[in-house]
């Protein structure tokens, strides 16, 4: 076991955690944010540079600090380590470079994006993103493609997270028939020639995009994410890797979409196949166990539609409460 202090929090991991997930077992702000890290896509993460943090005391045994900022989740701990993360104006004035950079081709497509009130890019932008843009070049663009007969690509909006190529090695059977092209400011996602994405488990590669590169054409431009109703909802499905555990985001009557259950961290908690994603679109597909909570700082949560049953419970405490002073009276 290794002791760690966060930004002044001090915890005890087991040895080999790397930084990100011990502050991850704490939680809070002290937590870097991660656009491409995913805990259960092996190989991911080191590439978006958003969780640079500082180490300002490598150990016990050698008390130097690190150079350099370094990314936390691909930095493991050792014991006595010092790090700062949202103490350290030099680690949010890098995190705030890197979100310019991350900005600097991406659309303000935000007003019709699928993934608005629910996209980590656009939350990282509000919290250390500037203002007004310094760039003044054209910014890159792309054709928006099929790489599916059920998921649509906005290149323009993808940064690059490798996340659905792992997926898809992991995940979707390992037949993977699409990654990265090209180099440097010109690499892209892109399908190989004459070839499309059909697998199973493909539609996952939408769950773990963490912008609106990847939609769900069964459920594009159906309504904004916040006038719908996120239910957790299960069945018994006919593929074994499949735990039919799901969300069901309602509105009216209508189910508008399917998608996996995801932590506080925006991950995946078990992956679904396509037949609950996108065949299963009937109220009667599925047993509704409740409302899904969701955190009160995201838009989605404005309905606070979750919260009834606990305020009627408390009305009718309240109200037994009354009675029975009236009764002591």
């Amino acid at each position: 076991m290794a002791k760690v202090t966060i930004d002044g929090v001090e915890m005890e991991v087991p040895d080999g955690t790397t930084i990100l997930n011990a502050a991850r077992s704490v939680g809070g702000d002290i937590v870097p944010p991660a656009m491409c890290y995913y805990s259960k896509l092996e190989g991911s993460g080191g590439k978006c540079r958003t969780c640079l943090v500082k180490v300002s005391q490598g150990s016990t045994n050698d008390p130097r600090p690190m150079p350099k900022l370094v990314p936390s989740c691909r930095t493991t701990v050792m014991d006595g380590m010092v790090v700062e993360n949202i103490t350290s104006p030099e680690v949010l004035e890098a995190r705030k470079g890197v979100v310019e950079f991350l900005l600097i081709n991406h659309p303000l497509d935000c007003p019709i994006c699928d993934q608005a009130g629910e996209c980590d890019l656009q939350n990282l932008g509000y919290k250390h993103g500037a203002a007004a843009t310094r760039y003044e070049e054209e910014r890159r663009t792309y054709k928006k493609i099929d790489i599916g007969d059920k998921i649509k690509l906005h290149m323009d909006r993808c940064i690059l997270c490798y996340r659905c190529t792992y997926v898809a090695d992991q995940v979707a059977d390992g037949d993977r028939c699409h990654g990265i092209i090209n180099r440097g400011d010109h690499a892209e996602i892109s399908t190989y020639i004459e070839k499309a994405i059909d697998s199973d488990f493909s539609g996952n590669m939408i769950d773990v995009c963490p912008v609106g590169a990847l939609t769900d054409k069964t459920a594009r431009f159906g309504s904004r994410v916040w006038f719908t109703k996120p239910m957790d909802a299960h069945r018994d499905c006919e593929n074994p890797k499949c735990s039919g555990k799901v969300v069901v985001w309602e509105k009216g009557e209508e189910i508008l979409r399917v998608t996996g259950r995801k932590d506080a961290y925006h991950e995946v908690e078990e992956f679904i196949c396509n037949t609950c994603r996108f065949e299963k679109k009937k109220v009667s597909d599925w047993v509704i166990e409740g409302p899904r909570h969701i955190n009160n700082k995201s838009v989605i949560s404005a309905n606070h539609y979750e919260h009834l049953k606990d305020i009627k419970e408390d009305i009718e405490k309240y109200q037994k409460q009354v009675a029975a002073n009236i009764n002591k009276a």
